[in-house]
């Protein structure tokens, strides 16, 4: 898939192509790309329940077309009752990675679509909530086809997830494993849906499905309370910002991971490389990745427990010149350092007014903790599992304390007038895709879709996976991998289209209001425009 699709009313893209057309269908009946965007996001959490869902956290980046630029940060923090005592009592050394002792966060994404329909509300009327929700509340009722991906993660996690409460009953009915195209319906999460168009979207936090999410944590052992509920707020934050050579970058702050997405495109805006794809464009963005991961580890957490602002390192010139000097243009840099996981979808809209909306969602891993609450057929999610036990270390445990997050959504403003949002899942990746497509595309000049389409590479892990090598796709140039071993990385060839590259989307908007937009052939996603 190369052609870039183009369009000048409307445009969604989404990992799933049912959800990008859900978003459209809402642009075709008056919606705003907010309104949009929570189509596509709540339809996503139906047809796409292992990489997302409403049990799950979320960030918003919009870019008005008045040139603001406004992020919501709806991720939830740990359960009043989750501390290490909790878990040491449980007899648990560290968090467990799945089960209702993982579900110890609130999930925000909720709140986030609360507080950016506001958003929306404020601008223009609106449309009904319910016609918002439609397509998502006619899947999770009448049905939806299991896709290849998710028919393949469940496979692979079901030996984990069986037992783990509410799951199997969900996801693997009578006991037997979904293959791609089986009918999957969750008419439990349909109800839920309901009851939030009828109550509002507040009542996952302080109505009736907020009782009934709790009366099930708390059945389970989770050690979530309807207090924790009931105090979450989405909240509105500054974006992070970036200067570059003809461009202005925007991404999430802290706790997500966002400053590290802006570092190394920022370091590598300092570094020389002819073209994209060669030796010294490869090693030059995997070398600003080691570097601005270094940063984030060291750095980046619940934002109430930082020592530093993550926006002075972006304003710090003299600070990145120094971290790009410190990059040896011939010589890989020492790594393994700290790895981060993490799966989720990201998706991205632009109306006919030039709104532009960079979201994204998730469970963090794939069906998050597994657990299916059987009241509300919400899955929740494990994000809290990223906590360690010690409350002084970085990203330790406390209560109330937001969890670090890979989750990072993006957007950018040319000098040529040309809006862009873009992002990807993928956990350690996101940054790393995010790089690659955007380089490619500003810099290179590359068309967006082959932007997105060519090959990928991962320094860490991702979607579970252990290994810290540093992975590509095997359609790279050999004597440019050849380059790359001899400079000292440690190279792990994997499949021409692999999945653990993420899926990444981008839109782009043109002055004259002309739209690009790419999906990623790596998801089963698509562009929806008119």
């Amino acid at each position: 898939m190369l052609n870039t699709p183009r369009s000048c009313r409307g445009m969604v893209t989404s990992p799933h192509h049912l959800a990008s057309q859900a978003g459209l269908d809402v642009l075709k009946a008056g919606g705003t790309a907010i309104e949009a965007a929570v189509a596509t996001a709540a339809a996503l959490a139906v047809v796409y329940p292992h990489m997302t869902g409403i049990g799950g956290d979320a960030f918003w980046l919009t870019m008005w077309p008045d040139g603001r630029v406004e992020t919501i940060d709806a991720c939830g923090a740990a359960a009043g009752k989750a501390d290490a005592a909790f878990y040491h009592a449980a007899g648990h050394d560290t968090i467990p990675w799945r089960g209702p002792l993982a579900a110890n966060t609130v999930a925000g994404t909720v709140s986030g679509w609360e507080m950016a329909l506001s958003w929306s509300h404020a601008m223009a009327p609106g449309l009904p909530l319910g016609r918002v929700l439609r397509d998502a509340l006619y899947y999770a009722e009448q049905g939806v086809p299991v896709t290849a991906g998710a028919a393949e993660i469940t496979r692979q996690k079901a030996e984990e997830l069986k037992d783990v409460p509410g799951f199997a009953a969900q996801f693997m009915p009578g006991g037997k494993l979904p293959q791609a195209g089986d009918i999957l319906h969750n008419p439990r999460l349909a109800t839920t849906l309901r009851q939030l168009v009828d109550e509002g979207l507040s009542s996952f936090y302080r109505g009736t499905v907020a009782r009934e999410l709790a009366a099930d944590l708390q059945a389970l052992g989770s050690p979530l309370a309807l207090a924790d509920l009931q105090a979450h707020k989405a909240t509105h934050q500054p974006a992070l910002h970036a200067r570059i050579h003809g461009a202005d970058l925007y991404n999430m702050a802290p706790p997500t991971q966002g400053v590290a997405s802006l570092l190394i495109l920022a370091l590598f805006d300092r570094l020389k490389a002819a073209e994209a794809d060669d030796f010294d464009y490869l090693h030059g963005l995997v070398e600003a990745t080691k570097q601005a991961f270094r940063y984030r580890d060291t750095h980046v957490g619940d934002p109430a427990y930082m020592t530093v602002q993550a926006q002075d390192i972006l304003d710090d010139r003299k600070a990145l010149d120094r971290m790009a000097a410190g990059i040896d243009p011939n010589k890989a840099a020492p790594w393994p350092w700290q790895s981060q996981q993490g799966d989720t979808v990201w998706l991205g809209v632009i109306d006919s007014d030039g709104l532009a909306v960079s979201m994204i969602q998730s469970l963090y891993f794939e069906y998050g903790s597994g657990v299916v609450l059987p009241r509300t057929g919400v899955v929740w999610q494990n994000r809290g599992t990223s906590f360690g036990l010690d409350p002084q270390g970085w990203n330790g445990l406390q209560p109330g304390r937001k969890p670090f997050h890979t989750l990072n959504p993006a957007g950018a403003r040319f000098e040529d007038g040309r809006t862009m949002v873009y992002g990807t899942m993928g956990g350690e990746g996101q940054p790393q895709t995010q790089a690659a497509l955007f380089t490619r595309y500003a810099r290179y000049g590359m068309p967006l879709q082959r932007a997105i389409t060519a090959p990928r590479w991962l320094l860490g892990r991702t979607w579970g996976e252990s290994s810290v090598s540093l992975k590509y796709e095997d359609r790279f140039d050999p004597e440019v991998i050849a380059r790359m071993r001899a400079a000292g990385h440690q190279m792990e060839r994997v499949p021409p289209f692999s999945s653990i590259m993420g899926h990444a989307g981008a839109l782009v908007r043109h002055e004259s209001g002309l739209l690009e937009g790419a999906s990623d052939p790596r998801s089963d996603g698509c562009v929806a425009a008119w």
